[in-house]
């Protein structure tokens, strides 16, 4: 599954477009940018409410497919633009992180 897919999928707004064609391998969920940083699998969609330019940075570092925000958290004008920079996409859903999680393995061929 592509982000475009998981984008289609999940009825995500596409706040920035990035890489949209890039396999996403995994998921993650996680709001502490510390812990994140040391668990966030290459290729995952993390979902977070962290709209900020230490996400991005966070998620370019680990290779991160793409940025999902949950419970329509905003992203900063900042990080809007680093993640263009970056081609990391962003992605927004209405739903929490659990739900969406449920949603994501269920997509990724995973048990919940």
């Amino acid at each position: 599954m592509t982000v475009r897919d998981l984008a289609q999928r999940l009825g995500a707004e596409i706040l920035v477009e990035g890489e949209l064609d890039r396999p996403v391998t995994a998921g993650y969920a996680g709001d502490l940018l510390s812990w994140v940083m040391a668990r966030l699998p290459e290729g995952a969609a993390w979902l977070t409410v962290m709209g900020n330019l230490n996400a991005v940075a966070v998620c370019s570092l680990k290779d991160g497919a793409c940025i999902v925000l949950t419970e329509n958290a905003s992203l900063d004008a900042n990080a809007q633009a680093r993640a263009g920079l970056e081609g990391i996409p962003v992605l927004r859903v209405e739903q929490g992180s659990y739900e969406t999680a449920v949603r994501l393995a269920a997509l990724l061929g995973e048990q919940p």
